[in-house]
């Protein structure tokens, strides 16, 4: 099990992270989330012992997670972290970036490791191609598998599918966090994008002004988002009567007394988003075709 006691943290005098604590257990996935600059990325090189805390512990099991004051060389050999800096060789093969950590005195065993793992990642068809000659989204499966090569007990992702386009990017996760739920390996994901967190974290902390302003599931924090901020992660969503609404829960029907005027429709592949203006401000309803700008409409509130 992670434990993150009351850890706080600050560049020179100013601070980045005050009171974190949280904890998840071997095989689990934490999703990170907040807006840039919230302190996702600070909270990861802290967990790898990159920075030196203010104050608080972070323990990996038995053993307790410490920064450069104590430990010459930066991190564990139990953890893995993986930037948005990739740091491999770009002047040997893809295999061989993999396989460069494993054992020499088993062959056998290291390539079929190695090639298990560039199924992982699904470069099986670039595993003789040198990194030099690869794309950014490519370079970034060469880091991931090269990171699950000792197999860590605990992976902490940056953004881990950012330079992935969107071709890959959902085959990909699906494969890696398989993977690392199949091996028992713990999950730390920072990131923007909710389809790295919906349907693969088990727990998720919301980082904003320097705190943990929520912490549960991804599905509980989906359905009832307390704020703004929350829901803003998920999807468009309104604030009516200070509540808040996704798009999909207001309805444009034939009658009912909250009314607008419609200012534009935007095509979203199996629907459309209708602005609408309401009292002073826009709102967003998810539809089912397009209508017409200035075209008057009713609004139906779901709960």
């Amino acid at each position: 099990m992670l434990q993150v006691k009351n850890i706080h943290f600050g560049y020179d005098k100013t601070p980045v992270l005050e009171n974190i604590s949280f904890s998840i257990n071997s095989g689990e996935n934490l999703a990170v989330i907040g807006e840039s600059g919230s302190g996702k990325s600070t909270l990861l090189k802290l967990l790898y012992g990159e920075y030196d805390l203010l104050q608080g512990e972070i323990f990996w099991k038995e053993q307790q997670i410490l920064g450069p004051k104590y430990n010459l060389v930066i991190g564990y050999d139990f953890m893995k972290y993986v930037t948005q800096e990739f740091d491999l060789m770009p002047f040997i093969t893809v295999e061989e970036n993999i396989g460069k950590y494993l054992s020499r005195f088993y062959p056998e065993e290291k390539q079929k490791r190695t090639n298990e793992l560039i199924k992982v990642v699904e470069l099986e068809a670039f595993a003789k191609t040198k990194v030099k000659n690869l794309s950014g989204g490519q370079k970034q499966r060469v880091a991931l598998a090269r990171a699950l090569a000792k197999q860590p007990e605990i992976l902490l992702l940056d953004e881990p599918f950012s330079h992935i386009d969107n071709f890959k990017k959902q085959s990909l996760r699906r494969s890696v966090f398989k993977y690392l739920k199949d091996k028992n390996i713990a999950c730390i994901v920072a990131t923007h994008d909710k389809s790295d967190v919906l349907g693969f974290a088990d727990k998720m902390i919301v980082l904003h002004h320097k705190k943990i302003i929520a912490k549960d599931t991804p599905q509980n924090l989906y359905n009832t988002p307390k704020l703004p901020l929350i829901a803003s992660f998920f999807e468009e969503f309104n604030v009516i009567d200070d509540k808040i609404y996704y798009s999909h829960q207001l309805q444009i029907v034939e009658n009912s007394e909250l009314k607008g005027i419609v200012k534009n429709s935007y095509y979203n592949g199996n629907s459309w988003l209708i602005e609408v203006e309401y009292d002073s401000k826009s709102i967003f309803i998810e539809h089912t075709s397009e209508i017409i700008p200035k075209s008057c409409v009713c609004v139906l509130l779901n709960n």
